[in-house]
């Protein structure tokens, strides 16, 4: 839907923005129903800077070029790039326990998982 919007608009970039701030709009609205205690400074001043920046960076990137790509190459498409480079980031995210995350070596078997996941991917787009 997003990516006919920036068809519909003409910029990827105008769909993006609606997306985020849409989404952004409702994060905010379940935080006020839903949190009871808000973090002390000390615990906000104990957060790495980049820690604040780097997410929202990052889904910026992979929501702008999602609204750019799907109506070039198609959803189906788009998706399996998206979830193949997810697997294989995540895995090597754990792999070197980037982002402070617990360390989870790469093994054969989770290897296998991913070759089976993509092929998975793979065999339901062709």
């Amino acid at each position: 839907m997003n990516a006919r919007l920036g068809i519909l608009l003409n910029n990827t970039l105008l769909a993006t923005s609606a997306a985020l701030v849409m989404s952004a709009s409702f994060t905010l609205i379940a935080v006020f129903m839903t949190v009871r205690e808000l973090p002390n400074i000390d615990q906000l001043q104990s957060i790495p800077t980049y820690m604040w920046f780097t997410g929202g960076a990052l889904s910026f990137l992979a929501v702008t070029l999602f609204y750019y790509i799907i109506p070039r190459i198609g959803i189906s498409t788009a998706v399996i790039f998206g979830l193949s480079g997810q697997i294989i980031f995540a895995a090597i995210a754990g792999h070197f326990g980037w982002f402070g995350m617990p360390l989870e070596p790469i093994t054969i078997k989770k290897v296998m998982g991913m070759i089976v996941m993509t092929l998975g991917i793979i065999l339901i787009k062709y």
